[in-house]
């Protein structure tokens, strides 16, 4: 069977996206890779935006979209065009937002919807249109197929227990983009799973939800292998929580070392976690680790508790120092609380320069759907418009009015990387380059953002 992937343009809002940083849709190359007997395609809309012209080059039996919150309008967009082009073609629709809100995509041009994890549910959707047409798909586990003017689920289906069962990603289906991922001046990159969900249970944060509170990793031997196989330089642990299983990240460190391997790496990690064994750190370092992103939240205790992040401003000051001292390059990611005063605004800011942190990313705390800060907010909720969760615009009743809000937020931005550049400027002992290719990169996302910033208080 013809299968055509579809990866849906970026909601316009979203701070850096296609300018920033651009990744390649891993979840499809993983499901393209599941079912190799089958003709696939995958399309890229964030790049290549003529749909037509692909249904009309590869005529697909079926197409599949993918969706989070933000992109749920033009994921709609997306299944109504295929739709219209040929109404015979299987739509199915996948991903964060329809596992938890399948309602969303209750509409004539779906045609399935995938509940949780897709790799070999979408196997075995696709073996069995193939063999009877839509009459079986009730059969499957995991689905959600209208039936008699109505919607039913299939039921639940069971987790997958080994994730070294899983294919390697078909990344030569996206041959033609690779050139284009990227992130910051790292070009191109390539995206590598090793892991799923978390055991945490943060508030504001849907990934364990819907993973049902489960963390389950690959094999170091099968991560390695997989890397192996990557062509780019660069590679982006697309995680949340690559070093929690620690013992399985030192083991990942010394296959790589024994083989030799010379990539560079950007991972995601808990402060926690980096405070409990900053050996770990070091060895990563050695083997080409110059990146690390960590959701510090808050610079207040009672923040994070009140996220239920489960800990400490003491570990993140703590991982903050070992990471500098390896000279490892932090993003930082700080949630604003919308009931933050002018002075909550400049204190943070203060605390981000004291720090110096060089990547601070700061979030407009959002309440995504399917999360316990939904449930704990759905009251107070201002909009329903999902374009705006987006983390830039406030869902929920600021503080300060709209438009000085928006202004905080656009200042703490530009305090915080003005010292940031500067103090790159006074550690460079070889010269600009690199810092200028840096301020560039920054100066472009910053601007992406004063321009939303400028027009937030409107909406």
């Amino acid at each position: 069977m013809k299968v055509l992937l579809v990866q849906p343009k970026f909601n316009p809002n979203i701070i850096g996206a296609g300018i920033g940083y651009l990744t390649e849709p891993l979840a499809l190359e993983v499901l393209a890779a599941s079912i190799p007997e089958h003709d696939v395609s995958i399309l890229d809309m964030r790049i290549d935006t003529d749909l037509n012209k692909t249904l009309d080059k590869v005529r697909p039996d079926i197409a599949g979209v993918t969706s989070l919150t933000s992109d749920v309008y033009v994921a709609q967009d997306v299944l109504s065009s295929i739709k219209k082009y040929n109404p015979n073609i299987l739509t199915v629709i996948g991903g964060h937002h329809p596992t938890l809100l399948p309602q969303d995509f209750y509409i004539n041009s779906v045609d399935v919807i995938v509940i949780g994890e897709g790799e070999f549910t979408f196997k075995e959707l696709v073996q069995t249109y193939q063999s009877t047409g839509k009459k079986d798909l009730k059969n499957i586990k995991g689905l959600v197929i209208p039936e008699a003017d109505k919607w039913i689920s299939t039921g639940e289906r069971e987790m997958i227990k080994d994730l070294d069962l899983l294919p390697v990603p078909a990344r030569p289906l996206t041959s033609s983009y690779r050139d284009k991922y990227f992130r910051g001046k790292w070009r191109p990159i390539a995206s590598l799973s090793s892991s799923k969900g978390c055991p945490f249970r943060c508030s504001f944060c849907s990934l364990w939800k819907i993973m049902k509170g489960k963390y389950k990793t690959r094999s170091a031997g099968s991560v390695v292998n997989e890397i192996k196989q990557i062509q780019e330089h660069y590679i982006d642990f697309a995680e949340d929580n690559f070093l929690h299983d620690l013992k399985r990240a030192e083991k990942i460190y010394e296959l790589i070392k024994a083989d030799g391997i010379k990539k560079t790496y950007k991972l995601y990690a808990r402060s926690d976690t980096i405070v409990k064994r900053p050996d770990i750190i070091e060895k990563w370092k050695e083997i080409g680790m110059e990146l690390i992103l960590i959701g510090l939240e808050s610079f207040r205790d009672n923040e994070l508790k009140d996220l239920n992040k489960r800990n400490s401003i003491k570990n993140n000051e703590e991982a903050i120092r070992i990471l500098q001292a390896n000279d490892v390059e932090i993003a930082a990611y700080f949630i604003v609380n919308p009931d933050y005063t002018q002075e909550d605004f400049e204190q943070l800011g203060d605390y981000v320069i004291n720090l110096k942190l060089t990547q601070p990313i700061f979030t407009v705390l959002t309440p995504l759907p399917g999360t316990d800060l939904y449930e704990q907010t759905k009251d107070k909720i201002t909009t329903d418009n999902y374009e705006l969760f987006d983390f830039v615009h406030s869902v929920l009743p600021t503080r300060l009015p709209k438009k000085e809000f928006y202004q905080s937020l656009a200042d703490l931005y530009k305090k915080t990387y003005s010292a940031a550049w500067a103090d790159k400027q006074t550690a460079s002992e070889q010269g600009t380059a690199t810092v200028s290719q840096q301020r560039s990169f920054d100066t472009k996302v910053i601007d992406q953002l004063f321009t939303l910033l400028s027009k937030a208080h409107e909406v």
